[in-house]
């Protein structure tokens, strides 16, 4: 997967710099800051995050809400000229933190973060990017406060257009043999029998979705309520949309399951620019074929991630942090992986 180059420090003194955005949120303020507003050339894109417990008691955060754990998510939104910016690093499905896992920021404490960003976003082209800081999602397990920065302008200019690496991949994922099963990472004979079934249960779970969303958008259809929100017509239409798109993956598409990862405290991972391959990890093994958080749901959690299936982002984790972004945000719901994996996995079961 792709490294981020950081530097992590507990600094008090902030870099002096041309350009520095700063928003604070629940208390925890986060700055943005470059060398200078303007890149010239083909160099990496590096920006300073600095993350300051403003508040008199001590916070405490998810690890994955700060740069540099080994798989992050996208952390930043980034856009060029108003369009958006393709993520290219990896998006990872969670199992809730333990209090070991946490991090603790004390009152008054800094720490700051070197990121370098051409490494997992595309930023071959000129224009003006702008870049702003958001943590990944909330875990029900834990809850932690947001954090967001203000917008940093950043101009690219004298760059040497590339083809879209997304793009590429993306080809040549579609040119594989249709609706194949791999596997690499050293799977073993008892692993690639269980991952053949995991398959065969998330078909099942893919096909029952779009049979109910073939229905009629309804407050009545409490399983579509329950993971999405007060239905409305259009956003009904883009969930059938992108769970009739995992269903035609999961029978259609080249599937590459790989596994590598060891991590205990994740179930898996993608890069959503590199369609089919799905990475498997130390919670997914332990996880039930079918249910909650299970292996079948997992795998159709980590399809919709795919730019070419549904492009789906991880704005909460977790039963009860889904379901209360359905009711806070439906917008958000309907794009986010793990109300999808809920909602295929329908455990327990709704109308």
């Amino acid at each position: 997967m792709h490294t981020l180059r950081l530097a992590a420090t507990a600094a008090s003194l902030l870099l002096v710099t041309a350009s520095v955005h700063a928003a604070v949120v629940d208390g925890i303020d986060v700055r943005l800051t470059t060398a200078s507003p303007v890149v010239q050339g083909d160099v990496d894109v590096v920006v300073r995050v600095t993350i300051t417990n403003t508040n008199a008691r001590p916070v405490v955060l998810h690890p994955w809400q700060l740069p540099g754990s080994e798989h992050d998510g996208s952390l930043f939104e980034v856009t060029r000229d108003g369009q958006p910016v393709p993520y290219t690093g990896a998006l990872v499905k969670r199992a809730a933190p333990g209090p070991r896992d946490m991090l603790r920021l004390n009152p008054g404490t800094t720490v700051s973060y070197d990121i370098e960003l051409t490494a997992v976003y595309e930023l071959e082209q000129n224009g003006r990017y702008d870049i702003t800081y958001r943590s990944g999602g909330v875990h029900a397990s834990q809850a932690t406060p947001a954090l967001q920065s203000d917008t940093l302008y950043l101009w690219l200019e004298g760059r040497t257009p590339q083809p879209s690496a997304s793009a590429a991949l993306a080809s040549q994922a579609l040119a594989a043999a249709a609706g194949s099963i791999s596997f690499t990472g050293s799977c073993s004979a008892t692993r690639k029998t269980t991952l053949q079934n995991t398959v065969t249960a998330a078909r099942s779970y893919a096909a029952n979705a779009v049979t109910y969303l073939n229905g009629t958008p309804s407050t009545a259809r409490k399983r579509y309520v329950k993971w999405f929100g007060t239905p409305t017509t259009a956003n009904w239409a883009v969930v059938k949309k992108n769970l009739t798109a995992t269903q035609d993956a999961l029978n259609n598409k080249p599937l590459v399951l790989d596994c590598s990862c060891k991590q205990t405290g994740v179930y898996a991972y993608v890069y959503p620019s590199q369609p089919y391959k799905v990475y498997l990890c130390g919670a997914f093994w332990g996880a039930a074929m079918t249910g909650t958080d299970s292996k079948a749901g997992t795998l159709i959690h980590e399809l919709t991630h795919f730019t070419v299936v549904a492009g789906t982002s991880d704005y909460a984790y977790g039963q009860s942090a889904a379901a209360s972004l359905a009711i806070s945000s439906p917008a958000k719901a309907i794009k986010n992986a793990d109300s999808h994996e809920y909602f295929a996995e329908n455990t327990p079961a709704l109308p």
